[in-house]
């Protein structure tokens, strides 16, 4: 069985609620996931997956939490190149700056955006944003 790892930060539980669904998605193609904290993160695994998923919420002025996630997706950008990689977080205020900026970093690495854009929920991800993080670890899987 194929794994995929679905690799996130959160604060409040929004992401990693997002990060769960998209783990359920992944499942319900067949596939396993393994959804880790960053902080858990297996770097050497994610350099030999083609595909995995990463997460974060919008933080201050809409950008990826500085202390862990940052440095983890300057890692990421070091091995991008050919992977296919799903971006999601949750936001509350803005307008997805910090996703948009987060896509074309990982565009600019080599790496192939699933869908072309991350996946985003305001806040707390209501039913119709968790459906829409279980499409996207079935794309994931089926990527």
């Amino acid at each position: 069985m194929d794994k995929i790892y679905v690799v996130f930060w959160t604060q409040g539980g929004n992401t990693q609620a997002m990060a769960e669904a998209i783990g359920e998605g992944i499942r319900e193609a067949g596939k396993e996931a393994e959804v880790v904290f960053v902080t858990g993160a297996d770097i050497e695994a994610l350099k030999a997956a083609p595909k995995f998923a990463l997460g974060c919420p919008a933080m201050g002025a809409e950008v990826l939490e500085e202390a862990e996630m940052e440095p983890f997706v300057c890692d990421v950008e070091g091995f991008a190149s050919g992977k296919k990689i799903a971006l999601f977080g949750s936001y509350g205020w803005g307008d997805g700056e910090w996703m948009r900026d987060w896509t074309t970093r990982m565009e600019a690495a080599g790496a192939t955006v699933l869908n072309g854009e991350g996946l985003i929920c305001h806040e707390t991800p209501e039913e119709d944003g968790l459906n829409a993080c279980r499409e996207l670890g079935r794309q994931l899987a089926d990527a």
